[in-house]
């Protein structure tokens, strides 16, 4: 049986993890693949998953009053998707879906924080990551906010 773990460490976020690291994040990983228009999360849901995009295109949603459905990033290859499985109340802040066609790795959030109660190392790693995978979200939706409620004299 071929695992994922090749895979998971060529992806930006887990390079450089220790192989041990890498074995355990990929027994949490799985296959997925989602139609053009498939919502995979939706605010307010349960977050017990995130992915990493391998092809296609998916699209983080809010709703602001008044405007309707706004699109505030695209995720692509490479990329991940959902950081709400690794925060309690571990909820959807925005809606997700398949722009296009996509396929995905997906990793199961209970799995993964399963594994941090028995390897903290692991668990701080991770945390370190996604830190940093939140900042910078946050600014490129800062950014998106900006341009779109921002004085356009």
């Amino acid at each position: 049986m071929q695992t994922l773990e090749p895979i998971l460490a060529q992806i930006p976020l887990f390079q450089g993890m220790r192989p041990e690291h890498l074995k355990l994040i990929a027994g949490c990983a799985s296959n997925a693949r989602f139609d053009a228009g498939q919502f995979i999360g939706r605010q307010g849901e349960p977050a017990d998953k995130f992915w990493i995009v391998r092809q296609g295109r998916v699209a983080l949603e809010i709703h602001a009053p008044g405007r309707g459905a706004l699109t505030i990033m695209t995720v692509a290859e490479n990329e991940v998707l959902g950081w709400s499985w690794l925060l309690a109340p571990h909820q959807w802040h925005f809606d997700a879906y398949a722009l296009t066609a996509t396929r995905a790795i997906a990793l199961d959030g209970k799995c993964l924080r399963g594994k941090f109660a028995s390897d903290h190392e692991l668990g701080y790693e991770l945390m370190s990551r996604f830190s940093q995978l939140i900042v910078q979200r946050l600014e490129a939706t800062n950014l998106q906010l900006l341009d779109l409620y921002g004085d356009h004299d």
